[in-house]
Order: C-alpha cells, then sequence, then structure tokens
C-alpha cells in the first residue's frame, strides 16, 4: 500500500530533494503544501500517513513550529505523525514538546538514522 507523505512550507528544490530521498527509499507518494491553511485543508480532505514541516515556512517564512501546534490541537488531525525538519536540536525539542515524532534536518537525509526514524511510520 502507498503511504502519502505531505511535505509543508519546502521551497520547490527542497520538496524535490525530500520526494526524491523519500520514493527512492519507501514506497510512497510526497505532495506539496505551501503554507499552514493548504496543509490543514489537505489534512482534512486526504489521508495523510505523515506530515513533515519545514522550520521555515518558504511561502513567508512563518514558523513552521506554529504548523504542528495547529495539527496536534485539532482533535481530526493530532493523530497523524508529524515531523518537523530542521538541523537545529532547539527546535526539534519544541516541536516534540508539542507531539511531534523526532524529525530530521536536510544535511541527514541520506542517514542510516533518518531512514530508520521513517520506517515504522512509512516502511
Amino acid at each position: 500500500m502507498v503511504k502519502r507523505v505531505l511535505d509543508v512550507g519546502n521551497c520547490v528544490p527542497d520538496h524535490t530533494m525530500i520526494r526524491r530521498f523519500l520514493t527512492g527509499q519507501f514506497d510512497c507518494e510526497v505532495l506539496q503544501a505551501d503554507a499552514a491553511d493548504d496543509a490543514l485543508a489537505i489534512l482534512r480532505e486526504e489521508p495523510i500517513d505523515l506530515v513533515l514541516v519545514n522550520r521555515k515556512l518558504d511561502v513567508d517564512y512563518s514558523d513552521g513550529v506554529e504548523v504542528i501546534r495547529q495539527v496536534k490541537a485539532d482533535q481530526q488531525l493530532a493523530s497523524v505523525p508529524v515531523m518537523l525538519i530542521t538541523n537545529y536540536p532547539e527546535h526539534q525539542q519544541a516541536a516534540m514538546k508539542l507531539g511531534a515524532q523526532q524529525g530530521f534536518g536536510k544535511l541527514e537525509l541520506e542517514n542510516p538514522e533518518t531512514i530508520k526514524r521513517l520506517q515504522p511510520i512509512l516502511g
């Protein structure tokens, strides 16, 4: 069964890199949302197995942790696994305090630990 990933807030080059990585490692399709409103609308209308949120949304440079806060505060969406994409540990910790799972940075895409982290959700 093909898993569905929603990538939120990444620019086209980063989204392409993330999509190639994920589809190369897992049987999944990767959708894209530019902002929190887009992401929430998709999550309410379509089944999504994992949400990846960029630390700073490319469209307006708003805080990706706020997207996580909104997803986790919505009873309909709170059970969907969410990860923050950032290389900064303090932002990972802030996201995890809101209910996100341990995420990863773009520099860690090919890291075996990243694949191991994604395996329970996308494998």
